[in-house]
């Protein structure tokens, strides 16, 4: 097991003081990495379009109070051009995106405008504004060509999402590709794509994700509908990936030798069904919750996605803190603490330390 202190430690020495831009700061994702990087001590600048959801877990937790919170839409190269200028950021994480697959069945065209067009607009402004250092464009498992394989797909893999969401992130990662051979090859500016399993955790709000929809049903008092409970998943709690990203960002700034593509999803034992998670959810839950398999006939969508992460063991050390079931675990505490008027983000520093090791179990509960 990782000594996570000592790692939280070299993420503070080298986030403290740093300017950094976050795009897609507004959404679920990016709420908790700007809460990371607040904690770490960073300056940070958010460019997103306003919260994608009623209640957000931007507003909930008053992040656009701490930062310097930039509407912004990232079609709109212009108007980022100015905020880089203005800001000059040293570090920049992109996670900007529509990221909903059925949302990119309706709507294609603003899909692909967001995630490919977009990506070429941060980095256009990677290349105009030299302060940049590091860059880490956050992209999917989905990328890949899926085989429907039992074997996890490696960074070495064919790119080739079916459905146009995974197709626009894969053609986000060969943009980034593309701009880091063309423009970069002098090291000023290091770049790295991360590819994240399916992310669960406190905060999520979003329609069409297993949890959110969860606990929107418990809620109100409805049992859950599973529209595919046999659809197997690599299901991570979101702060794993986000440490990954914020640890890549860190290495490759160092040595540029770090730069490159990365897998970060959870162990094999953690890949389950959809199914299996919602028992999970159940089970910690409680007050007699129950789902149903209901198909509604919707679009195509992978039925088996599992990542291989030996890369980012190898070169990292790096090694998934919890597990699928402490990950379900810890986002019915996060939600019950919320809905019994808790702070949102006091919750998500609580947390934010128990991952961390910074506190006990124990003591998070009763801080």
């Amino acid at each position: 097991m990782q000594d996570m202190k000592k790692k939280w430690e070299e993420l503070e020495r080298f986030y403290r003081g740093r300017r950094v831009l976050v795009t897609g700061h507004t959404g679920f994702k990016g709420s908790w990495l700007t809460r990371l990087l607040l904690n770490l001590g960073a300056e940070v600048c958010g460019y997103a379009r306003r919260p994608p959801t009623d209640p957000s877990l931007f507003e909930a937790a008053g992040l656009g109070e701490a930062i310097t919170d930039v509407d912004g839409d990232v079609r709109d190269l212009a108007h980022m051009q100015a905020v880089f200028a203005e800001f000059q950021p040293e570090a920049v994480l992109h996670l900007a995106a529509q990221p909903i697959v059925r949302d990119s069945y309706r709507e294609p065209v603003y899909t692909y405008e967001t995630n490919v067009m977009g990506t070429v607009h941060v980095l256009e402004c990677l290349r105009q504004t030299p302060s940049v250092r590091t860059f880490v464009n956050v992209t999917t498992d989905k990328v890949y060509e899926n085989r429907e394989w039992e074997y996890g797909y490696r960074e070495c893999d064919p790119l080739d999402g079916y459905d146009p969401y995974s197709n626009s992130k894969s053609c986000s990662e060969l943009v980034t590709h593309s701009y880091a051979r063309s423009f970069f090859g002098d090291g000023r500016c290091r770049i790295s794509t991360s590819r994240a399993g399916n992310v669960i955790g406190g905060g999520d709000f979003a329609p069409d994700r297993i949890l959110p929809d969860c606990i929107r049903a418990v809620c109100q008092g409805r049992e859950i509908v599973v529209r595919n409970p046999h659809s197997t998943r690599p299901y991570q709690h979101v702060l794993e990936p986000l440490y990954v990203y914020l640890t890549i960002a860190m290495k490759q700034w160092e040595d540029p030798a770090f730069a490159g593509y990365y897998n970060v999803g959870p162990e094999d034992r953690d890949c389950v069904t959809t199914g299996r998670l919602t028992d999970l959810f159940c089970g910690a839950w409680g007050e007699g919750a129950r789902w149903v398999n209901r198909g509604d006939g919707g679009p195509h969508e992978a039925n088996f996605l599992k990542l291989d992460c030996s890369r980012i063991r190898k070169v990292f050390g790096w090694e998934p803190r919890l597990h699928v079931e402490e990950a379900v675990e810890w986002t019915v505490e996060w939600t019950r603490q919320y809905l019994e008027g808790a702070d949102a983000a006091e919750i998500m520093d609580r947390q934010i330390g128990r991952f961390f090791c910074r506190q006990t179990p124990e003591s998070s509960k009763n801080a």
